[in-house]
């Protein structure tokens, strides 16, 4: 394959130019759909709950029951379990989305990072 130069003498784009838009398509719809599995804000508790807090003062959530997630929200959110942050964080939660986050929560990693 012959490349082609730009001004500069460098390896030019202009032979990847025409897919480009299909290439990009297929990343953002594929994206698109990966991300549309977890309900809005489900992915922001992993940063702090995810597997990799086995062990850790904050608690891993990976794989507990959708009710023990919720009821722990309830809690945060009431004040009847004091915490830092976590009071907070719940009050910006309608119960719909604590269950929608808790369910998505509540399922296997493997699961719920699988592409649909």
């Amino acid at each position: 394959m012959r490349h082609t130069k730009n001004r500069r003498g460098r390896r030019s784009l202009t032979p990847v130019l025409p897919v480009l838009p299909v290439l990009l398509a297929g990343l953002v719809s594929s994206a698109t759909a990966w991300a549309d599995a977890a309900p809005p804000g489900a992915t922001a508790c992993t940063g702090c709950h995810g597997p990799a807090a086995l062990g850790s003062v904050i608690p891993s959530l990976d794989g507990r029951a959708a009710d023990d997630i919720v009821a722990q929200m309830q809690a945060f959110r009431s004040g009847e379990r004091e915490a830092t942050v976590m009071g907070r964080i719940a009050r910006g939660y309608t119960e719909e989305e604590t269950r929608a986050i808790a369910e998505w929560l509540g399922k296997p990693e493997a699961t719920r990072h699988a592409k649909p």
